[in-house]
């Protein structure tokens, strides 16, 4: 019998063509999935006694034919009567064409491809590589009634809008579906490219799918080595592609952190880190919910696109683009997530304005805060010993989800140089007595660079204080947050100013020279810089201290460091502006005063000179002629 599908306006298969072209790889995944479906409908009506004889195999297989250019998937579910191939597959399943296509005018493809779902369209994807279609199914009724008239059905269609059915030949209850591989996909006829799309799409469905055969290497107990051990030989058997039951599905107590890990490397054959920790996702209210996140050791640098978390729907990969499932910040964690009430062709808009969508990122925000907290409380050490593996990704949160915060500000692990961990408020009590400045604030010194800035810190440490190590990349606006979250607080990194300068006390320590000593010497230093780039300040300081020091003002340097790194628009209002310095000159230092007290202008002049380049090189600032001139000056002052 001939007929006509049921599409009055336009042809469906050239819009189904066009907005799937772009991602057409998901044919297969459509059709799987739809082999799934009938087979879990069969084991469900097993289970409530309305399928009275036994299953039996239920595995899915996928033919691949090169000679004959098929493409064929074989499900052994509940198939299809000669109504329902007309209901659903004939009339496309009941949601109407005409209506398909009103909605799809005026729809760009990502729009459009969340449409192809709930128009059950997900068999139509066919078409996109194939030139004909061939549908051969029986349904189980035909096995629960001996007596019943029900036949095998035969349809097939070469993507017009006619299409032919008739009794077919197809014996064994379920459905076969036969795609002739169309000249332009012929792609699609490589083993490699089926079977990289089977791991994609289906390596955890729960149906197993058998795709060809591999070759393995097992013992044979017939043949034994020298030494009287079975020899290993290789041997061909079903290529099975996916795990059933996969980690997530089972319940946490019957699971060892050996099985996290062994599933860790599933999911990430090519990482050769164990993850951290791991959290097992359980929620069936008011949304369902399942996974498994872990967290991986972050590279100081970020690359939150390395390896991707893994969305499914009932076991179905959908995508690793979770940018809407999840916040940006856990996207540096690796890991799968399964929710049924995500749809399977789920497009960005859908993710970002879906409800229940923002309810299970808001969910997982929570349970990762909470996992972090748990850890923490009951094991700090373990804690402690991993915190610089995590620490980026909880700055990262910290700065873009404010209740995660609140959660992680109590715990948030600081990193002194002598390696001792604090958390905010007791590093507070270590340092409030000492690192307190005249305006009852408490000054918190940190290092970015600790071998750079060594002497400043050396120079913090003489008297007394403690310096963090903040050295990450998100450091600088981590700390900004901090200084917004606690009034009384006050970062300083250590090359920011003079130590005296950075924790001003009210005493003051009397200069050795006058003022017009301290003008002239400022003059005669002038001489020796560039004034664009260095601001000469003459400061009292302690005779021990360094005679030249470098310093760069704190506020300028991060709003510069936050415009490269794409910051605020005040930072942008720096960010073109040429690195400037001050050279702080101590005119307490002997060497400063007895270079004043030269009384050749050349002899004053290669002093300061060489105190100065001593105070750049000690900041890497030291460079092409300006390098070349120290170094013959201070041969010259060794001849001397």
């Amino acid at each position: 019998m001939k007929g006509q599908i049921s599409v009055k306006t336009e042809n469906i298969f050239p819009i189904i063509k066009q907005f799937l072209y772009s991602d057409h790889d998901i044919f297969l995944r459509e059709i799987v999935s739809n082999a799934v479906d009938a087979t879990m409908k069969l084991r469900t009506l097993a289970s409530l006694g309305q399928y009275n004889k036994a299953i039996g195999e239920d595995t899915i297989d996928i033919l691949l034919d090169k000679k004959k250019k098929t493409l064929s998937i074989i499900d052994r579910g509940i198939g299809m009567t000669k109504e329902e191939v007309e209901k659903y597959i004939t009339n496309i399943a009941l949601s109407g064409a005409e209506e398909f296509i009103e909605k799809f005018k005026g729809k760009n493809a990502e729009q459009a491809a969340e449409l192809i779902g709930h128009f059950g369209l997900g068999f139509f994807s066919s078409f996109m590589v194939s030139d004909k279609v061939e549908i051969d199914t029986l349904s189980y009724l035909a096995e629960t009634n001996e007596n019943s008239d029900i036949k095998p059905v035969h349809w097939v269609c070469d993507g017009s809008e006619e299409y032919e059915i008739e009794e077919g030949k197809w014996k064994e209850r379920g459905t076969k579906i036969t795609m002739h591989i169309a000249k332009e996909s012929e792609e699609f006829l490589e083993e490699s490219k089926i079977l990289d799309l089977l791991k994609k799409y289906c390596r955890f469905m729960p149906v197993t799918i058998r795709f060809g055969k591999e070759k393995v290497w097992v013992d044979d107990d017939n043949k034994k080595d020298k030494d009287g051990k079975p020899e290993r030989v290789q041997k061909e058997q079903d290529r099975i592609i996916n795990n059933t039951n996969p980690l997530w599905k089972r319940k946490p107590a019957e699971l060892t952190d050996e099985d996290y890990k062994a599933f860790y490397r599933e999911l990430y054959p090519m990482s050769f880190d164990e993850p951290l920790f791991h959290i097992h996702l359980n929620v069936d209210y008011p949304f369902n919910l399942t996974g498994i996140l872990f967290f991986p050791k972050i590279q100081k640098n970020i690359e939150p696109t390395r390896d991707k978390i893994q969305l499914y729907c009932n076991q179905v990969f959908v995508t690793d683009s979770v940018e809407g499932v999840v916040p940006e910040y856990m996207m540096l964690l690796r890991g799968v997530l399964d929710s049924p009430d995500i749809p399977l062709n789920v497009s960005r808009s859908y993710l970002q304005s879906d409800a229940n969508v923002k309810k299970i990122a808001a969910h997982i925000s929570k349970k990762v805060a909470d996992k972090l907290e748990e850890i923490s409380n009951n094991n700090h050490e373990e804690f402690e010993k991993k915190f610089e593996d995590l620490r980026i990704f909880i700055e990262y949160g910290m700065l873009s989800d404010e209740k995660f915060c609140d959660k992680m500000e109590k715990i948030f692990l600081y990193r002194n140089m002598d390696n001792n961990f604090f958390t905010f408020n007791d590093y507070k009590k270590k340092i409030e007595l000492l690192q307190t400045d005249k305006d009852k604030r408490i000054i918190i010194l940190y290092t970015s660079a600790p071998d750079e800035q060594y002497s400043y810190i050396q120079t913090a440490k003489d008297k007394g204080y403690d310096v963090l190590i903040m050295d990450g990349i998100l450091d600088n606006h981590f700390v900004n947050l901090i200084e917004q979250r606690e009034k009384n607080i006050h970062f300083a990194r250590i090359d920011s100013d003079v130590i005296e300068k950075l924790i001003c006390k009210d005493e003051e320590i009397p200069s050795k020279l006058s003022k017009e000593q301290c003008d002239k010497l400022k003059q005669l230093v002038e001489a020796v810089v560039d004034k664009q780039i260095y601001n000469v300040k003459t400061e009292s300081l302690e005779e021990t201290a360094k005679p030249m020091t470098i310093t760069q003002d704190e506020y300028v340097r991060r709003m510069k460091q936050m415009y490269e790194m794409g910051g605020s628009p005040m930072a942008a209002l720096y960010g073109n502006m040429p690195n400037t310095y001050n050279l702080v000159v101590n005119v307490n230092n002997p060497l400063i005063v007895k270079a004043l007290d030269m009384s050749e202008v050349e002899s004053q002049t290669k002093i300061l000179s060489q105190l100065k380049d001593l105070a750049l090189l000690s900041q890497g600032l030291l460079k092409g002629k300006e390098l070349d001139d120290f170094i013959s000056r201070s041969e010259h002052l060794i001849e001397i």
